[in-house]
């Protein structure tokens, strides 16, 4: 059973999460998903963190500066962004997840962090310090919003005149085999989803489109948006074994969810399934596949 989270008034952070317009993933973020990605988030960082770091430094990051990093799962953005902003700088990490922000806090502590703190909450609809902050970042956070322009106009309030956002996110799936691999093999022996999932439903290719990306940020208030294209190959599972990334990939996505109820015989089926389709991948420091996000940038008016 999670534990529950509450603010400096004694009120429940987890339910007001799951009475709000996100409910459904504070739902998912905090029972067995978000336990599960704090399992694997050293293998999650280990891929990603590339990613991450060439956005901080598209954000032109300044000692002493205040930011608000959006979606910070188990801490190991926010912690490499008070690096960057050293002592005299201030982060807040914020996040839906009870278990992954535990986990946040946990490294923090062990890591002797002190400008940073953690708060679990909506971004949507998180009550900000008006006007505090220098950069709003995120490292594959913002995709999972219900009304994406009003997210990011709750989010533009926390920003001082000028102040500037920067985030990554994926692009369309077919261009992250990582991902699409793994549920093509699972969907040869489970059903596959009756209709096509919505594009712009919450989830990790809700931003593929740059379009809509950038309407959104304009609809929420953000002027000089733009998106730079990022085409890297990533460590898949960050380096470990054949076998271990099979694993690895095999809790993830689609693939994660189909693979949820199977029996321990589907499972394995498709687990070498899955094996198969991306040993083609492998080279000698693990596995490398192709994966395609978007930079986007905007700043505050004023």
């Amino acid at each position: 059973m999670v534990p529950v989270a509450t603010d400096q008034r004694g009120i429940d952070m987890t339910q007001r999460a799951e009475d709000g317009p996100n409910a459904q993933q504070a739902e998912y973020w905090n029972d067995v998903s978000g336990r599960r990605w704090v399992e694997m988030g050293d293998v999650i960082d280990a891929q990603i963190a590339p990613l991450g770091r060439t956005a901080m430094e598209r954000a032109g990051i300044e000692p002493g500066e205040r930011i608000v990093d959006v979606g910070c799962g188990c801490g190991q953005t926010t912690l490499e962004l008070a690096a960057r902003v050293g002592e005299k700088g201030r982060v807040l990490g914020l996040d839906i997840s009870q278990p992954m922000l535990e986990s946040a806090r946990d490294r923090a502590a062990r890591e002797g962090t002190k400008q940073v703190s953690f708060e679990q909450a909506d971004a949507q609809t998180h009550e900000f310090e008006a006007g505090t902050f220098d950069l709003l970042f995120s490292r594959f956070g913002v995709m999972f919003f219900s009304s994406p322009a009003e997210a990011f106009a709750n989010l533009r309030s926390a920003l001082r005149p000028g102040g500037r956002l920067t985030f990554i996110a994926w692009q369309e799936p077919n261009k992250n085999p990582w991902m699409i691999l793994p549920a093509m093999a699972a969907f040869k022996h489970l059903p596959a989803p009756e209709s096509p999932p919505d594009p712009t439903a919450p989830g990790p290719f809700a931003f593929a489109d740059p379009e809509r990306v950038e309407g959104i940020l304009r609809e929420a208030g953000f002027q000089d948006v733009g998106l730079e294209a990022l085409e890297r190959d990533l460590l898949v599972g960050g380096g470990r074994p054949l076998d271990e990334t099979v694993e690895f990939l095999a809790q993830l996505g689609p693939a994660g969810a189909a693979l949820r109820e199977a029996s321990p015989e589907l499972r394995q089926t498709v687990m070498r399934e899955i094996h198969d389709a991306i040993t083609s991948y492998q080279v000698d420091d693990g596995i490398r596949m192709p994966s395609a996000t978007w930079i986007a940038s905007a700043r505050n008016p004023g």
